[in-house]
């Protein structure tokens, strides 16, 4: 007969590593650039992604109104583990990641965007992600090495940008850790 063991609330979380463990540990070589994303729910949930996925950073670029106490509910206090850059300029911050070799790709449905999920994704990957009405900046577009986008086959053409960012992050962060 097999015997359950169960565990509380405290003996779970007792099992996650300590912020100096955690922080020393390798990160996926992939940053998310928000670009003017100002919904402070959709900013949190990309901070829940960074640390889902282990991911080196977030961006976060243009003039910011978060509410602090909607970005802790939504980002369920894990800011303290992932680095969180902020950002007048969204162009600069990406100027300096091509210049450090990072591969820039922006999510947007546009002409000449191809389907996220056929896109090899080297390490390291810039994911740009854009405002919640307007989508990645023309700016941010120009200096992108390359347009992905989700397909829809609803009768919408857009998705959250916290949820459109969930579903690339996944597949790009993956390819990236299984490829090394």
């Amino acid at each position: 007969m097999d015997a359950k063991i169960q565990l509380s609330k405290e003996q779970l979380r007792e099992t996650k590593p300590a912020r100096d463990e955690y922080l020393s540990k390798p990160k996926t070589p992939l940053v998310v650039v928000l670009d003017n994303v100002t919904n402070s729910y959709n900013v949190g949930s990309f901070i829940r992604l960074a640390d889902a996925f282990a991911i080196e950073k977030i961006v976060v670029c243009g003039a910011l109104t978060i509410s602090d106490k909607k970005l802790k509910k939504a980002s369920r206090n894990e800011a303290k583990w992932v680095s969180i850059e902020y950002s007048d300029s969204t162009t600069d911050s990406l100027q300096t990641l091509i210049d450090n070799g990072y591969t820039v790709y922006s999510v947007e449905l546009c002409q000449g965007s191809v389907d996220y999920s056929s896109v090899r994704y080297p390490s390291p990957s810039v994911l740009v992600l854009g405002n919640e009405r307007k989508g990645v900046s023309e700016a941010a577009l120009k200096l992108s090495h390359h347009l992905i986008h989700i397909p829809m086959y609803g009768m919408g053409n857009s998705l959250n940008v916290s949820t459109a960012g969930a579903i690339v992050l996944a597949e790009c962060a993956n390819q990236i850790r299984k490829n090394g």
